[in-house]
């Protein structure tokens, strides 16, 4: 879709709902590792909900992050989380490899689940915990922040509306120095470690979000003595013909820059294109930048709220899957990864 040739090419006002305004509900939170804290304090500032209970395999653990975040409840094993009556969703923040248990063990229980990105460690782990949800009934939505942040909406709009023209390429970068030196979790196998599912999950998913169903993928990667990906670089074909270049590594720093262009004009998103703090450009065929909207989210922490209260307003409605991140989009997300990792020989223990 292109827009009549009188139209002036502007950025449309995101629309993102506050996410305070969002329903209330109770959250558990399942494991409390690093991005379990940023969780945590993303619901008490930046919603009406509140987290209520926290589990680990270590009660003093569970307690300890209880403590700092005044959970009133603290278990000493998942199981004990996941049927405690006052929670009324879970919130699985394990390392990959434990997503996939973790979702049925809550869903078993009755219990909606937010499951943090990547969904699970495969295709076919995902379909296991769907045709869970799908049998009891009950929501579950991919803990993707970054799709339900307000530039992303902005992002889909353009796309939606074809503001740019036709779409002819998207890039999106995103590398962190976290190997070797960094989390344990990310250097080994049985952990479903490695750039990809850590780092490379957030431009997958933003070329999905914007070129939709891959036709083909192509990848080439760096392997680690563990035989985990360190750095990654992925191309993909879209429906309509537009490629998507791709890449990630955990083994230095990039720009965790994106790029959208258009036929008329490009979107340039810069200051880590899938953080709330991200301003986006749209720059016309000149090169000159006629429209611009700085990131309103300052930190990380708020941008989870908005998460938490997509997932809170599903809940209360009813709704089994987020329409900002439905079901067959994470299927479609995490069968490009696999096909990705196929490709560069990375296969986790029990595959």
């Amino acid at each position: 879709m292109t827009l009549p040739i009188d139209v002036p090419l502007q950025l449309p006002e995101p629309r993102t709902p506050d996410p305070h305004d969002a329903p209330a509900i109770r959250w558990g939170i399942l494991a409390p590792g690093g991005i379990a804290h940023a969780f945590a304090e993303a619901v008490a500032v930046g919603t009406s909900s509140s987290v209520v209970a926290v589990g680990s395999r270590s009660r003093d653990r569970a307690q300890d992050f209880a403590d700092e975040f005044a959970i009133p409840r603290a278990h000493g094993s998942y199981e004990d989380l996941v049927a405690d009556p006052d929670v009324d969703a879970i919130y699985v923040a394990s390392p990959h490899s434990e997503h996939r248990d973790h979702a049925l063990l809550a869903l078993r229980a009755g219990k909606p689940v937010l499951v943090e990105k990547a969904f699970t460690r495969s295709a076919a782990e995902a379909r296991e915990v769907l045709a869970a949800a799908d049998e009891q009934g009950l929501l579950v939505v991919e803990a993707m922040w970054s799709r339900f942040l307000p530039h992303y909406d902005v992002v889909r709009h353009v796309v939606e509306t074809g503001l740019i023209g036709e779409l002819v390429a998207v890039f999106a970068d995103h590398g962190q120095r976290l190997y070797p030196g960094g989390p344990a979790r990310l250097s080994q196998p049985e952990l479903a470690g490695g750039a990809l599912l850590d780092l490379g999950v957030y431009p997958v998913s933003f070329a999905d979000m914007v070129l939709g169903e891959p036709t083909s993928v192509s990848a080439h990667g760096t392997l680690t003595d563990l035989g985990v990906d360190a750095t990654t670089t992925i191309t993909v074909t879209g429906a309509g013909g537009a490629h998507g270049v791709l890449s990630c590594t955990m083994a230095g720093v990039t720009p965790c820059s994106a790029v959208v262009a258009g036929t008329e004009a490009r979107l340039e998103l810069s200051g880590t294109f899938y953080a709330g703090g991200s301003t986006i450009r749209l720059i016309d065929r000149n090169n000159e930048v006629i429209d611009e909207r700085a990131g309103g989210l300052t930190d990380d922490v708020r941008g989870f709220s908005y998460e938490a209260a997509e997932f809170a307003r599903c809940l209360v409605a009813g709704e089994t899957e987020s329409p900002l991140l439905p079901h067959a989009t994470t299927l479609r997300v995490m069968e490009t990864m696999d096909a990705v990792r196929r490709q560069i020989g990375v296969v986790y223990p029990g595959e």
